[in-house]
């Protein structure tokens, strides 16, 4: 009887099976069979095998329908077995030089001589090789270091659970498998029905902390990543395995490693982007969800961070939360592709040359939304600072698609540009109302101002750990945290916002009480300003223009009007309303969408004067309410979604407990507010005045002389008088009365 039977499959890998064949063949430990198994109608592997069938005695070729599948053809060869041990290579992988007198050593030296074996696995360390470039990965030496080193009982290494080590990764007692009747259950993902059933029955284990296999990664992936229905049997696996461990009593201590595993793999494949359709990606959740509400072992702790926050969708079957979960990761992932890095060694090395220059004190870099134009905060504090220091030179920072929509006064500079980098190095000051890239360094003697850009409801930083949007950003909080500590200085809009920046960004930066200089308009603005952003708009004379600006829905993959159809809307409401539609800025620039009485804003490149255009806001849970409230025009909160919003994205307050303004949750709902006049009525207003106390109580028209005086100019903290409100000084811009249909 030889030590080891080595069964390869051979379908589909006939350019590689001869290395795979060859590299048994000239193991050093000659007493083996290695057994290849013709699994598909490919004449080139028949070939290489029956070549090495006929110079070998060892090898001993079978057959096995295509139809039976990877299984069937592993099947096939351990019946046809006659060694001691089993092994299983696939076609395209080899075994290393003394794999084989490596493994027979171990068996000896945990008491199993050839006549005698008595262990019933021996797992080994295996390599994942990158076949065109990349470094080989050793995935099995965590879980196989963590081991006892002599023969154990499983119970002593509850983690070998074998739903993460291969059939590849380990040698199996043939009578072992034998007199348990254990085969490879049939389907795509048998590997993980047969680990787990194998493991729950060993009763005695060794380890060999050695590579023996190295297992090609082919360039076009896993034929199990390709999308498919095929991944429902993964879930047939994980039941097939968590039921036996049921039945057989498995401890509480090996379980939840079980479960854990396999719901890891389960997750991976639910949230991989290409692996599932729409479709299939919602019965697979809700299958799993139902296997983990039964299956879940008494006393399982969850893991913690991503993890984490699915199993705890999972317990819950919220499949809309864990949409949510999904696309925020592609959203965040798209966003930081847009963030510029340092690309280049050339790059880097004049980054670094500009910054052992000296600082120019009279230099300011302003960027605002990842360089998408001149805009918000950073360009209200540029404007302001040409008005009251004029011997300081601004820069504004754009991405290359957005450089022409900087005015023509205004000095700006290409992201990832060489003077991008320059000025970059040079500044003493940097204002920008998201974050600079993570190459940038903070010099000492510069000062970064941290502007923000809205109010936040929901929630932000670090307090997103316990919430599905931490899956985007898990494992990143360490470089949000590093990009805090070159804060000096960070905006506040509100008490409110103090609270809650100070908590989600922790860091030692000042914050300034300021106001946004965005919103110093609101104060400032005439009624020339009005009817002049109204024209430029196409807002016709005398109507009464709704803005309708909904948030970025984080599981939305393109613009979603929340179930809204506009232009039935503007029937609905009335003949005299039209919509001025602003989307998100994450999603495109806009234009396409207008139609009829709705007019797409969302190219415009001023947010503030759209808002000083609008006779009233129509929005979701968009910071721009807490901006547009500084106008004291009416705004109607349309919260269809506020339950799945809440508990996916997170919030820092119940916006329906404290609104603006009228709260409705369907179209029906928005359209009769206008039709019937609550929408500016007394309730409104008063909801408003409320509203306004609590979130624009710094805004008084000065926010940028503020930060100017203080940050650019060095002078020390002063009161000003404030600006009397456009709200107190012009009326809306159409009578704010009833609509009539």
């Amino acid at each position: 009887m030889p030590r080891f039977s080595i069964i390869v499959p051979s379908h589909g890998v006939a350019g590689r099976l001869s290395q795979a064949l060859d590299s048994v063949l000239a193991q050093s430990f000659g007493d083996f069979e290695l057994i290849p198994v013709r699994d598909a109608q490919d004449q080139a592997a028949a070939d290489v095998v029956e070549e090495r069938a006929a110079r070998d005695s060892r090898v001993a070729p079978v057959s096995s329908p295509p139809s039976a599948g990877l299984a069937g053809a592993r099947n096939t060869g351990m019946r046809a077995a006659t060694g001691a041990y089993l092994l299983f290579l696939d076609g395209d992988d080899v075994l290393t030089p003394g794999a084989l007198a490596a493994l027979d050593a171990r068996l000896a030296d945990t008491g199993g001589g050839p006549c005698d074996p008595c262990v019933d696995v021996l797992y080994f360390e295996h390599e994942r090789v990158p076949w065109w470039e990349g470094t080989p990965t050793n995935p099995a030496a965590p879980l196989l270091a963590k081991a006892p080193d002599g023969p154990f009982t499983p119970d002593r290494a509850p983690h070998l659970t074998g739903v993460r080590l291969p059939a590849w990764s380990a040698v199996y007692r043939r009578t072992f498998l034998t007199e348990r009747r254990l085969s490879f259950p049939g389907g795509h993902f048998t590997d993980v029905g047969f680990g787990p059933l194998v493991a729950a029955r060993a009763e005695r284990v060794a380890v060999l902390r050695r590579v023996v296999v190295r297992h090609l990664v082919r360039r076009q992936g896993n034929r199990l990543s390709l999308p498919g229905e095929h991944h429902a049997d993964l879930l047939d696996q994980a039941e097939r395995a968590l039921a036996d461990a049921a039945e057989r009593g498995l401890p509480a201590e090996r379980r939840g490693p079980l479960f854990e595993q396999l719901f890891a793999a389960i997750l991976k494949t639910a949230t991989h982007p290409r692996r599932l359709t729409r479709r299939q990606r919602r019965d697979f959740f809700r299958r799993a969800s139902r296997l983990y509400r039964i299956h879940r072992p008494a006393g399982f702790r969850r893991p913690g961070g991503r993890l984490g926050v699915q199993h705890r969708l999972l317990a819950a079957g919220s499949y809309p939360g864990f949409r949510a979960l999904r696309a925020v990761n592609r959203a965040v992932t798209g966003l930081l592709r847009r963030l510029p890095r340092t690309h280049g060694l050339r790059t880097r090395l004049f980054y670094r040359r500009r910054l052992r220059r000296p600082l120019d004190p009279h230099l300011v870099v302003y960027c605002a939304y990842w360089g998408r134009g001149y805009a918000c905060n950073p360009a209200a504090i540029h404007a302001k600072a040409r008005e009251l220091a004029p011997h300081l030179r601004g820069v504004f920072l754009v991405e290359p698609d957005q450089a022409h929509t900087v005015p023509d006064d205004v000095e700006h500079a290409v992201i990832g540009s060489r003077r991008y980098w320059e000025v970059l190095a040079r500044a003493t000051y940097l204002v920008n109302n998201a974050n600079f890239a993570e190459g940038v360094v903070k010099r000492p003697g510069s000062v970064h101002v941290q502007t923000q850009h809205g109010t936040p409801l929901k929630t932000m930083g670090v307090d997103q750990a316990t919430y599905p949007v931490v899956a985007a950003v898990s494992g990143s909080f360490g470089k949000l945290l590093r990009r805090v500590d070159r804060w000096d200085y960070n905006l506040c809009a509100n008490r409110h916002s103090t609270q809650m920046w100070e908590r989600a960004f922790p860091g030692s930066y000042e914050q300034l009480e300021y106001g946004y200089p965005r919103n110093d308009v609101y104060c400032t603005a005439t009624a020339d300003d009005v009817a002049r952003v109204r024209r430029e708009l196409g807002v016709p004379e005398g109507k009464t223009a709704v803005l309708y600006a909904p948030t970025h829905r984080d599981w939305a993959t393109g613009f979603d009007a929340g179930g809204l159809d506009l232009e039935a809307f503007c029937e609905a409401a009335g003949e005299d309303v039209v919509v001025l539609l602003r989307a998100h800025y994450f999603y495109d620039r806009g234009g396409a969408r207008s139609s009829g009485r709705v007019i797409d804003v969302t190219a415009h490149r001023s947010s503030e004067d759209v808002c000083l255009a609008a006779d009233a806001l129509v929005t979701d849970y968009s910071s721009i309410m807490f901006d547009y409230a500084n106008l004291d025009r009416p705004i109607v909160v349309y919260a269809d979604d506020w339950d799945v919003y809440r508990e996916t994205r997170g919030v820092y307050f119940d916006l329906l407990a404290a609104p603006p303004g009228p709260v409705v949750r369907t179209p029906e709902e928005l359209a009769g507010v206008f039709r019937d006049g609550s929408w500016a009525g007394e309730e409104s207003a008063a909801l408003r005045a409320a509203f306004r106390e609590r979130f624009c109580e710094f805004d008084d028209g000065r926010a940028a002389e503020r930060v100017v005086r203080r940050v650019l100019l060095g002078e020390p903290p002063q009161a000003l008088p404030p600006v009397i409100p456009l709200a107190e000084r012009v009326p809306a811009p159409a009578a704010v009365t009833p609509v009539r249909s």
